[in-house]
């Protein structure tokens, strides 16, 4: 079972994923070539690979590659590689399509990624992303929230590396700075919209962080994985039967908070133009 699809930070994005694909990805042309940049474990190759001809999904990590290849095994179209999102050694205008999801936040200088991923892109091509935000709600992380209020310039951007800043996250993404990069690089920006707000937020306060460092392979997105603890991978692509109460929490959070600019994080649909 994937185990993440019951989480709603997670699921979430991969609906959005899921549902853009479906309004985005159809190109109306023989051969359709993918990049999953960042393609972690493999949980959205098997969906990806639907909509292309051939699809990479290329990560830092080995030992996440290793699995994704044994998760997706017998898909023709799918492969996978080692790659650097800051130096990816592709040709430009090479992909009509790349995914990335909750991968700018650990590159270091997420700019650059952008820039490497409008290179790449042929004219037309659609990029769909994810990323966790700094406008998050404060109910998700309030210490941080906190600290983003009273803390003086120059100081570090968390209090505590848990909440918003678990995961890894040293940074999180500003919606004003993203759409800066994505402007100074030519994109034309077709979405940016919130996802999760303050009910999710609140049900996964800080503990999903905790069981994340505790249970996940790779808990910290490094180019190693995690040692020690209780580590576990997904095991399987399909939608868990439980997932049906995720959804309906999802509902009710879009109901009752869908007014807010805060969210955990954003969805992005990205088109370099022809």
């Amino acid at each position: 079972m994937n185990f993440k699809l019951l989480f709603p930070t997670f699921r979430n994005r991969f609906l959005f994923v899921r549902s853009r694909l479906k309004k985005y990805a159809n190109f109306g042309t023989e051969t359709v070539k993918g990049l999953n940049l960042g393609t972690g474990e493999g949980d959205y190759d098997r969906m990806i690979a639907g909509y292309c001809t051939e699809l990479i999904g290329c990560d830092v990590n080995e030992e996440d590659l290793q699995h994704a290849r044994s998760l997706n095994a017998g898909l023709m179209n799918l492969s996978y590689e080692l790659n650097d999102a800051l130096n990816l050694n592709y040709e430009d205008n090479s992909f009509d399509l790349i995914v990335s999801c909750e991968v700018i936040e650990h590159v270091g200088k997420p700019d650059k990624m952008v820039q490497e991923m409008h290179r790449v892109m042929k004219p037309g091509a659609v990029a769909i992303m994810t990323f966790p935000s700094r406008e998050f709600p404060v109910t998700y992380d309030p210490v941080n929230r906190i600290w983003q209020l009273v803390k003086g310039d120059g100081s570090k951007e968390f209090a505590i590396s848990q909440g918003a800043y678990a995961f890894g996250h040293d940074y999180l993404i500003g919606s004003a700075d993203f759409k800066k990069w994505a402007s100074e690089c030519g994109f034309e920006l077709i979405e940016f919209r919130g996802l999760s707000r303050h009910l999710v937020g609140l049900l996964e306060m800080y503990w999903t962080g905790i069981a994340q460092s505790i249970f996940k392979k790779n808990a910290k997105n490094l180019t190693e994985d995690s040692k020690g603890g209780l580590k576990v991978r997904p095991s399987s692509t399909k939608d868990p039967a439980l997932a049906i109460i995720t959804d309906l929490i999802l509902a009710i959070d879009q109901i009752l908070f869908g007014w807010t600019n805060r969210s955990v994080g954003k969805g992005i649909v990205l088109k370099k133009p022809k």
